[in-house]
């Protein structure tokens, strides 16, 4: 094994901090829609490619990043609604196991229309501060680390700003608890779950565009990315969101460890596993979240 000395953990760290922040991302968006509509959104993980995939678009036509950021993102959002308005809103009211399908449905069809578009060609985004690396410590970081760190981070701060201090984030907040009673307040549901799509578009878009110049981008980029932020959502029981946050961190550094330590061509594994020893270790599992879930939203129908 090889000599491993205090700068190659920092190295593991912080690398494995920044890949988790994409996670985080994925995770936050797949709880925000979780928590409102009830459905397990399995395309989260298009949204990141999307995001990525329209930036790399829009460079390549000669608009500055910065435009192409804030462009990609909205096109992603309004996408997002557009799906959520044609697929689960029609099927609001079907069992979950009908809507969760209806999600893989979703991602296969936004796999195969990013194919037709893009071609089968990985493409790449240039970095946003292009420059040579960084020294932290004997520890080699990439500035487009450091970007992706610091967006997760101003994305976390808007988010809890959002849910705690506007009128419109307590609505979302308030239909996450009790639909029917929230109803009764005058808050519109069916307008919630289109902005926790919307609000789910725009966090996997924001992962996709900032990983994007680490990585080659293409169609069949969200998948794993989508999975392991699935896996990150879990470690909140697909409700909490700080719980997700830490989870989708360890998990990142986790997989950067097992690279360092064993060798990264398991490092996709270690999310699964993980995943298989949450579910086996806590008292709540996929099967009673989803249940309980179920058991409100038939109790609300009665109601009505």
């Amino acid at each position: 094994m090889p000599d491993y000395g205090l700068s190659d953990y920092l190295q593991f760290v912080l690398s494995g901090l920044s890949t988790g922040s994409i996670y985080v991302l994925i995770a936050l968006g797949l709880i925000t829609i979780y928590n409102v509509t009830g459905v397990v959104n399995l395309a989260q993980g298009e949204f990141v490619m999307l995001g990525a995939m329209f930036a790399v678009a829009l460079v390549g036509l000669d608009v500055p990043v910065g435009v192409a950021f804030v462009g990609s993102v909205l096109g992603v959002v309004l996408l997002g609604m557009l799906i959520q308005r044609l697929t689960i809103h029609p099927a609001r009211h079907a069992p979950e196991v009908s809507l969760i399908i209806i999600t893989i449905g979703t991602a296969i069809a936004l796999r195969g229309l990013a194919l037709l578009l893009w071609g089968t060609t990985p493409r790449s985004l240039p970095e946003f501060s292009p420059g040579a690396p960084l020294n932290v410590m004997g520890a080699i970081l990439s500035r487009q680390r450091l970007w992706i760190m610091g967006t997760a981070g101003v994305v976390l701060l808007l988010l809890y700003l959002f849910f705690e201090f506007t009128l419109l984030g307590k609505a979302v907040r308030a239909c996450s608890i009790n639909r029917r009673a929230s109803e009764l307040l005058g808050i519109n549901p069916q307008l919630m779950s289109l902005l926790s799509y919307a609000l789910g578009a725009a966090l996997g878009a924001i992962g996709g565009i900032v990983i994007a110049p680490l990585t080659l981008v293409d169609y069949g980029m969200g998948l794993t990315l989508g999975l392991k932020g699935f896996v990150a959502a879990i470690m909140g029981g697909l409700t909490n969101m700080p719980a997700a946050v830490i989870g989708g961190l360890a998990l990142g550094v986790l997989e950067s460890f097992t690279s360092g330590f064993i060798s990264s061509g398991i490092k996709d594994a270690v999310a699964f596993l993980t995943l298989f020893i949450i579910l086996l270790a806590r008292t709540i599992s996929i099967k009673e979240v989803l249940g309980k879930k179920a058991a409100q939203r038939k109790a609300q129908a009665k109601s009505r």
